[in-house]
């Protein structure tokens, strides 16, 4: 028996409850309705570039779950704004890192891989010429975007190599990013 199970303590690693983790696993596989997930934030013009995003909560397996957080972004000085936070393409950034993040995290600790460091570093071009409409041969945004994880931990280069690809495999946002997602936009004037 181990020491875990005679201590009923969870099983925490990299600050994860890896029972908790497992058995989120477990369920989806035994109900695949538990895997439905449901995502909204509203965002509210806030004067010049400034904007606002409101996060209330999301869905998991039919059930909404409250959340409340706002995320505040402008653009730089030099692109109208007033420098106040970051601007959208920041926040794609560390959206996508983060996801990246949360996935290796999660493998490494469903592994028992104690992490001692991640970070992840993201970067892409953005002409403007696309953006302002200048010219309509350039794109508006991303080409492409590089990323370079750095990760230490007690696992082999082997393990970590395996949960980069796994990670790479699974992480959404690594998906939305490298996948066409359908956008179905509805204007309405008030």
């Amino acid at each position: 028996m181990n020491a875990n199970a005679q201590t009923n303590e969870p099983n925490i690693v990299n600050g994860l409850n890896v029972d908790d983790l497992l058995a989120l696993i477990g369920s989806v596989k035994d109900d695949v309705s538990r895997a439905a997930t449901s995502w909204r934030v509203a965002t509210t013009w806030k004067g010049q570039t400034r904007t606002r995003a409101e996060v209330q909560g999301f869905s998991i397996g039919g059930q909404h779950v409250s959340r409340r957080f706002t995320i505040d972004i402008d653009e730089p000085g030099e692109l109208g704004g007033s420098n106040e936070f970051a601007n959208p393409q920041e926040h794609l950034i560390a959206a996508l890192n983060a996801c990246i993040t949360v996935g290796f995290v999660a493998q490494c600790a469903a592994r028992g891989i104690t992490l001692e460091s991640l970070q992840i570093e993201t970067e892409g071009e953005i002409d403007l010429r696309g953006f302002l409409g200048i010219d309509p041969q350039v794109a508006n945004g991303y080409e492409s975007l590089r990323y370079t994880v750095r990760i230490k931990g007690d696992g082999t280069s082997q393990q970590f190599a395996e949960i980069h690809d796994a990670v790479t495999a699974t992480s959404p946002n690594v998906y939305n990013l490298a996948n066409a997602v359908t956008l179905k936009s509805r204007l309405v004037v008030e």
